[in-house]
């Protein structure tokens, strides 16, 4: 009987009771449904924090992978450039080589041709095998002077 009399009380009916009960029990009525309110509104709230925690959460965790990425791509890069550098040193040492040994060899010939014309003016006679090595062509020459 109670309840009803809240419920007429609340609906605008008139409470049989004294005036002092029914104020009692509104200002109960309205602590529960204050209490229910802030029950589901801090449910709602946890839920949201909730929701943000796990998109925060996912938000760090792909910026990590793109970090990640970036890193491999510039070390990536950072080996490639280092590759290029080594094998363009290694072209140019490669070429120098090349080019000392060629004058060494053009030396060696022209030195050569010039102890082989003095030792054919001065002995006149030269006998023996050459060999000339930059063609892979053997030679047998005898000269003989009288």
């Amino acid at each position: 009987m109670a309840t009803q009399n809240v419920s007429k009380a609340l609906t605008g009916g008139t409470c049989p009771a004294d005036g002092g009960q029914c104020l009692k029990l509104e200002k109960a009525a309205i602590k529960i449904q204050s209490w229910w309110r802030g029950n589901l509104v801090r449910r709602t709230l946890l839920h949201a924090a909730l929701g943000a925690w796990v998109i925060q959460c996912w938000w760090r965790s792909m910026q990590a992978k793109m970090l990640e990425q970036r890193r491999r791509l510039a070390l990536r890069l950072y080996t490639c450039q280092e590759w290029a550098v080594v094998k363009v040193q290694a072209q140019v040492r490669m070429w120098q080589a090349r080019r000392r040994f060629l004058q060494a060899r053009q030396a060696a010939c022209v030195i050569q041709s010039h102890w082989r014309w003095h030792a054919s003016q001065t002995r006149g006679l030269i006998q023996g095998r050459y060999e000339v090595r930059a063609s892979r062509l053997e030679l047998d020459i005898e000269i003989l002077m009288a």
